[in-house]
């Protein structure tokens, strides 16, 4: 091939980013193409929207697939600069002045076809140089991919951390607020009790943020260890054909042993501090709800995280819709439109529920759009994601530390003074207290839940 045409073969094969061969190359949605471990690493602090770092054209960050055609022809130019490579003198067998083209995967050393072929090394697994260093690559790439997972997770889970550290102080607030003004409704001989409740949660404040703290401060580290590591499979992945076979050494191992050990968020949860006579004095205005018997959906979902909660029904025109006869979404019987009322509701062992209120339009909005709408919900709902239980009020949407309730969930709705509250029945304690609720005239209890 003439050399200028080889070397503008070789350019259009080369990451504008590293100035190499493409190793692992996507094209995004300008038509420029990148080694995605490059695109990975330069993209890692932006947004969603993200600039081609060729054209500086906006695109879309998303998992991009690998473009095999770049792949094949990046392989090829691989291979003809190891030809070249091995066609010096010093990669001539001595004894057989044969070129050393085959890799010796036991003793990681370059032979002649005749050597691979001698006592010394017949049980051994040879392969081609370019094959083997082709291999070596993908099996880099394929750890790359599991490093980067394990990244972006942990990149996730620090994220998170910070936003609980950063209202950690505003959450417990809150709580106490709440806690004060139930103190203020009962016996003033329950005065030395709310002062243990103040020790209990300083005490808890102060240790959790600590706690938070230090996981932020783990992670933090770990994001910096682990892109480093990645930054080395990338360099690695980079090297001549020979230089890659004969420098991959325990780097792998090295890898292993650093995803068997990563750190996982604190999931803070306050005591659950009994409040003495608080549920049996809310059991002076207790009701029975029963469910309307009108059924809207047999496959519900709930779901939700830090940042959003949704609850709603599965579209009826989803194929292969999987049959959940233990989800389901209902209204009470009766409407609320004064005073001070109590119930219970039953979880259980329930893994995803909401149970609260309602306003009369958002019953008829979700009636007719089938999708969820945020205002108008007064709602205390649980929602496992893996192992862990996360646990949420609405109106505003906020995460409450406390310990998942096993067994009842008492709401106590005060039309008048525009709350709705949630509390632990087996541990007679308050869990949250909506305050300042915007309330339609009409209110309906609201049920949700999934038996798993």
């Amino acid at each position: 091939m003439d050399s200028r045409v080889w070397r503008v073969f070789q350019k259009e094969l080369t990451c504008p980013i590293c100035k190499k061969y493409f190793i692992d190359p996507v094209t995004i949605d300008c038509g420029h193409s990148f080694c995605r471990p490059c695109l990975y690493l330069c993209w890692q602090e932006t947004s969603d929207l993200s600039l081609c770092l060729k054209c500086k054209r906006v695109t879309r960050k998303r998992d991009y697939k690998t473009d095999i055609s770049i792949k094949n022809l990046a392989v090829l130019a691989r291979k003809a600069s190891l030809l070249q490579f091995l066609s010096s003198e010093e990669h001539t067998c001595v004894v057989h002045k044969e070129t050393k083209k085959i890799f010796c995967q036991e003793n990681r050393n370059l032979l002649c076809v005749l050597c691979s072929d001698s006592q010394e090394h017949q049980g051994h697994r040879h392969l081609s140089v370019d094959q083997a260093a082709e291999e070596h690559r993908e099996t880099l790439l394929k750890t790359m991919e599991c490093l980067w997972k394990n990244f972006c997770e942990n990149s996730r889970n620090m994220n998170m951390e910070i936003i609980k550290t950063r209202s950690w102080e505003d959450y417990v607030d809150s709580r106490r607020e709440a806690i004060r003004n139930v103190f203020q409704k009962m016996p003033l001989y329950l005065q030395e009790e709310e002062q243990h409740h103040w020790e209990i949660l300083y005490k808890e404040r102060r240790e959790i943020f600590e706690q938070l703290n230090e996981s932020q401060a783990r992670m933090a580290h770990k994001r910096e260890t682990l892109r480093g590591m990645y930054k080395e499979l990338k360099e690695m992945c980079h090297k001549p054909d020979v230089e890659l076979l004969q420098a991959f050494g325990d780097i792998l191992p090295r890898c292993e042993s650093m995803l068997l050990h990563m750190p996982q968020p604190v999931n803070p949860e306050l005591s659950a501090v009994p409040i003495t006579g608080l549920i049996e004095t809310l059991r002076y205005f207790q009701v029975t709800v029963t469910l309307d018997p009108e059924r809207f959906n047999q496959h519900m979902f709930l779901q939700g995280d830090l940042r959003s909660l949704h609850i709603g029904c599965f579209p009826h025109d989803v194929p292969c819709l999987p049959e959940r006869p233990g989800c389901f979404l209902a209204w009470g019987g009766q409407t609320f439109t004064s005073g001070r009322y109590y119930w219970e509701v039953e979880v259980g062992n329930s893994c995803n529920w909401a149970v609260g209120v309602c306003n009369g339009f958002w019953k008829e909005k979700y009636r007719n759009t089938k999708t969820f709408v945020d205002e108008g919900l007064f709602l205390i709902a649980c929602v496992k994601e893996d192992a862990h239980y996360s646990f949420f009020t609405t109106s505003p949407l906020l995460v409450q530390y406390v310990a998942r309730p096993i067994n009842r969930i008492g709401l106590f709705l005060d039309y008048e003074a525009r709350t709705m509250s949630f509390l632990d029945v087996d541990h007679s304690s308050l869990i949250y207290t909506i305050p300042s609720c915007y309330f339609s005239i009409h209110l309906k209890p609201i049920f949700c839940c999934c038996h798993l």
